[in-house]
């Protein structure tokens, strides 16, 4: 489960493969450059996924944004940061191994996350990952891609 969570960004100006100066533009890096997600990283940080976001990957993460967290019923954030096992296993049902980019997607397919179940890709007038629409297609990182959704999806119970 910690071969993977989700990051994020909100534009593709700051989804650029490597820095000028050599550092690496990881998932975590674009997230916290994008300044959107702080929600989702410091879900990451509390279940102890940081460190794999920021690793070799390649890693798909289908990220919802702060106004996504935000729309969640009152308390639930707070209730899953202090409930590591299942905020884990919500944050790694939008990560799926791989760089998948937006060309790669059909519809009606299906990925299984590094949760282990699957989510589900509708392409229609907009793109949907199970009831999640994304808003900000392929948003490249030195160690994946990132698909910037507008709400939370919840793994199968």
């Amino acid at each position: 489960m910690r071969n993977a969570l989700l990051a994020l960004a909100a534009s593709t100006a700051l989804a650029a493969p490597a820095f000028a100066d050599g550092h690496s533009n990881t998932i975590v890096d674009v997230a916290s450059e994008a300044g959107s997600f702080t929600t989702l990283l410091a879900a990451a940080e509390a279940a102890g996924l940081v460190e794999t976001l920021s690793g070799e990957g390649p890693l798909t993460v289908f990220a919802p944004t702060d106004e996504a967290f935000a729309a969640l019923p009152e308390g639930t954030v707070e209730g899953l940061l202090e409930d590591t096992e299942a905020l884990t296993a919500i944050l790694t049902y939008h990560v799926v191994p791989g760089a998948v980019m937006s060309g790669d997607l059909s519809d009606g397919m299906t990925a299984t996350t590094v949760n282990g179940a699957d989510i589900t890709i509708t392409i229609g007038d907009s793109v949907m990952v199970n009831d999640a629409t994304v808003v900000t297609p392929d948003i490249e990182a030195t160690n994946g891609v990132i698909h910037v959704i507008d709400s939370v999806i919840l793994p199968p119970q």
